[in-house]
């Protein structure tokens, strides 16, 4: 026998007497590369159903009249840890030896497949130690903690998910525990595909395509390996952040690709490197991948609750929002779309960021600056031009003896729309800036329109409450003495029955008894702030 065979297939008892005193081991061979058809019986032998659920199908039918095409939602924030994470993570944990099992396992996330494991070390017996970046959610620490109970110690390390592992691995190595991969091994990858498999058995019809969210591609690698297993024909879309592209530009380069940074917004997908495995499986099997921004995000969540009623979190709405751009892009009518809502972890303090962009994100709502000459009829002028539209938002701060600079936002019904409206303003005189896309504008601007000013001498400051109907802000606005003049205004829809207002007001001296009884025949509950501390700190 050839030295090259004899290498080639070495006996363990071979290879112990060939292994030199003092010498390092050799490297364990490499495990054999998996196929389409490796990972589908690995699938089909899955056992996530020790602790998962088989998630509803459901259809989006306000989604599906909008866009004109079938859209259903594999609904995987019904799962105990509200996402798909304790398919793979159990997955893998169940298939441990005891002995494995007995020296406890480690895993680093951003806190839904934390939730998995877990909710595994639990179930099997065993501790495990979870290390997570230090910008989780509040809420999926604490869900850490309910799940694996005394089983788990929480370890909080660096700002993102491979932060997090780097300090794992290290931990992993000086405790003997085995990793429980978020997304990068076979038995994790297997598990996310029993998603696919479950598709593929409740919805026997055609589908055009499924839409899939990716962090370091786990899900994805599962449900494309099932899909072009069985259903070659079905599109499988990949869906990633703007800020946190990693495998839309590994796929793209060929070869893995660090990024420097990850936006923390969707911190479910937060992967700075995605996995070799899940990359080799992407690049061969998935057939598009769809980069989606925040704003359109915000929309895809709103969309979701308003077909169930349920609110999941960023990365559980990254395939609704891919599924809406693929399809304004594709056009067409009547094709079947299905996307993956993979995660409910919502910190609920976030839903008022996301409330503010959701209709910027769906391009309902217009932010405009514009300015009005400071002269006599201007502000009517604007309101006549604002026409019948809602007000979203009024922010104004007196600056300028010539010009009023005006922060506005308007409802929309069509995208684009908030081009056309700033032509109508500049048609009417009116210098007007678009920032319905600005995000300076929109995450700080809009909030800090104001301020002291020398020219807002003898001014009174006034809030209202009034009910929130069509035309009641106009109203409100038109009704001024034609001699008073605004100094400051600040009004923003916040979605309730009824509007709240901040005005300034410069009143002639001659017509100042006359305001209490303005004030009262507007019928709106007001309020005289002008002796408020935070007004004379801030704004006097």
């Amino acid at each position: 026998m050839s030295t090259a065979r004899t290498a080639a297939k070495p006996t363990a008892k071979r290879a112990a007497a060939k292994q030199q005193p003092g010498k390092a081991p050799r490297k364990a061979a490499k495990a054999p590369v998996l196929t389409v058809q490796d990972y589908l019986q690995k699938i089909l032998t899955s056992r996530v159903y020790d602790v998962a659920v088989e998630s509803s199908l459901d259809e989006a039918r306000n989604l599906s009249r909008r866009l004109g095409h079938q859209v259903y939602l594999k609904r995987e924030d019904q799962q105990p840890v509200f996402s798909f994470k304790l398919r793979g993570a159990y997955n893998k944990m169940a298939k441990l030896s005891k002995q494995q099992l007995a020296k406890g396992v480690i895993c680093a996330s951003a806190g839904n497949h934390a939730q998995g494991v877990a909710l595994g070390a639990k179930r099997l017996g065993c501790q495990a130690t979870i290390v997570m970046p230090t910008t989780t959610p509040q809420v999926k620490i604490d869900a850490v903690r309910a799940f694996g109970g005394e089983n788990v110690q929480i370890v909080l390390h660096g700002d993102s998910y491979s932060d997090a592992a780097g300090h794992a691995k290290e931990l992993e190595k000086k405790k003997g525990m085995t990793f429980v991969h978020p997304f990068d091994d076979p038995d994790v990858i297997a598990g996310q595909g029993t998603i696919a498999m479950e598709i593929l058995r409740q919805h026997s019809g055609p589908i055009d395509a499924v839409f899939v969210a990716i962090g370091g591609g786990g899900l994805i690698s599962g449900v494309a390996a099932y899909i072009k297993a069985v259903r070659p024909e079905i599109k499988v879309i990949g869906v990633q952040m703007s800020d946190s592209d990693a495998m839309a530009r590994s796929v793209k380069a060929g070869k893995r690709v660090t990024l420097d940074d990850v936006g923390l917004f969707s911190d479910g997908t937060a992967v700075k490197l995605v996995g070799e495995e899940t990359m080799r499986l992407a690049k061969d099997l998935v057939d598009d991948f769809v980069i989606v921004n925040t704003d359109a995000v915000c929309a895809a969540i709103k969309d979701i609750y308003q077909d169930t009623r349920s609110i999941v979190e960023p990365a559980g709405a990254l395939g609704v929002a891919a599924l809406k751009q693929y399809a304004e892009r594709h056009g067409g009518q009547g094709k079947t779309y299905i996307a993956i809502n993979c995660g409910a972890n919502m910190n609920f303090d976030r839903l008022r960021f996301v409330a503010e962009r959701a209709e910027v994100g769906e391009e309902r709502e217009a932010l405009l600056a514009v300015s009005i000459p400071e002269e006599r009829g201007s502000f009517k002028r604007f309101c006549e031009t604002i026409g019948p539209r809602s007000v979203t938002e009024f922010n104004y701060r007196i600056s300028d003896e010539k010009q009023a600079h005006v922060f506005v936002g308007l409802t929309t019904k069509e995208k684009g729309e908030s081009k056309k409206i700033a032509r109508q303003f500049e048609q009417q005189g009116f210098n007007t800036v678009d920032l319905t896309h600005d995000e300076l504008a929109k995450t700080h601007i809009r909030h800090m329109v104001g301020g002291r000013s020398s020219l807002a001498e003898g001014e009174r400051l006034f809030s209202f409450v009034f009910p929130e109907r069509p035309g009641a802000l106009m109203t409100f606005l038109t009704s001024l003495p034609p001699g008073w003049n605004i100094s400051l205004f600040h009004y923003r829809n916040q979605g309730a029955d009824y509007g709240r207002i901040l005005v300034g007001l410069q009143v002639p001296k001659a017509e100042t008894k006359s305001i209490k009884s303005f004030l009262d025949n507007l019928g709106y509950i007001w309020v005289d702030e002008s002796r408020n501390p935070v007004y004379r700190l801030f704004l006097r």
